[in-house]
C-alpha cells in the first residue's frame, strides 16, 4: 500500500515515481496560481490560461484536469468568445499501434500555435546554422588574407615587415656611408 500512496497524487494513480513527483509540483503550481488569478476579469484568466498552454507548464492528467477546469470557466464567460479560447493539446498517444500518431503533426502543431518538435523547423534551423557558420568561416578567411597583405605589422606578418623596415635602414645607411667615403676621398685628394 505504501507505494501505491507514493503513486497516487490528486485521484491518479501513476506508473513510476518520477510521473507521481511531477504531479505534485503541478498541484503547487496550481495552488500558486489560484491564489493569484483573479476571476472577476476573465480576459486575465484566459491569459493565464493561454500561457501555461504555450510554456507547456501542464503535463500530468492533474495539470489537464486544472486547464480543463479553467477552459470550461472561459467558455461560460459571456465576454470571451470561444475561438479566443485554445483545446488543451496533448503531446502522447494513448494507442499502442507504432508508426504515424492518431493526430497528424500538422493539426498537432497548430493547437498550440506551431510549439513542440518539427522536423521541417529543425531542418530550417540546421540549414541556418550551416549557412551562417560558412559565412563566419569565409570572413575570418578574408581577415587572414587581409592580414597577410597589409603593409603594417602584425602577429602574421610581423618578422617580414620588421626584416624589410631594417634592410631599408641598412640601404640607406650604405648608401649615406658610401658617399660619406666618396666626400672623404675628394677633400683628401684636394689637399
Amino acid at each position: 500500500m505504501a507505494d501505491n500512496e507514493k503513486l497516487s497524487v490528486g485521484g491518479f494513480l501513476f506508473y513510476t515515481e518520477r510521473d507521481a513527483q511531477l504531479a505534485a509540483v503541478e498541484l503547487k503550481k496550481m495552488e500558486y496560481l489560484e491564489a493569484r488569478i483573479d476571476y472577476s476579469r476573465p480576459e486575465s484568466v484566459l491569459l493565464v490560461y493561454v500561457k501555461t498552454i504555450h510554456e507547456r507548464i501542464f503535463q500530468t492528467p492533474v495539470g489537464f484536469r486544472y486547464l480543463n477546469g479553467l477552459r470550461d470557466f472561459l467558455l461560460k464567460q459571456p465576454e470571451i468568445k470561444p475561438e479566443d479560447v485554445p483545446e488543451i493539446p496533448l503531446f502522447i498517444t494513448f494507442s499502442t499501434e507504432t508508426g504515424k500518431q492518431n493526430m497528424p503533426e500538422k493539426n498537432r502543431l497548430e493547437a498550440v500555435g506551431g510549439m513542440g518538435t518539427d522536423g521541417k523547423r529543425e531542418k530550417t534551423r540546421f540549414l541556418f546554422s550551416v549557412i551562417l557558420n560558412v559565412l563566419l568561416v569565409m570572413a575570418v578567411a578574408a581577415m587572414f588574407s587581409i592580414a597577410l597583405r597589409s603593409n603594417n605589422p602584425n602577429i602574421l606578418n610581423y618578422e617580414r615587415a620588421i626584416t624589410n623596415r631594417y634592410a631599408a635602414w641598412e640601404q640607406e645607411l650604405t648608401e649615406r656611408e658610401q658617399k660619406i667615403r666618396e666626400k672623404e676621398k675628394e677633400l683628401r685628394l684636394e689637399q
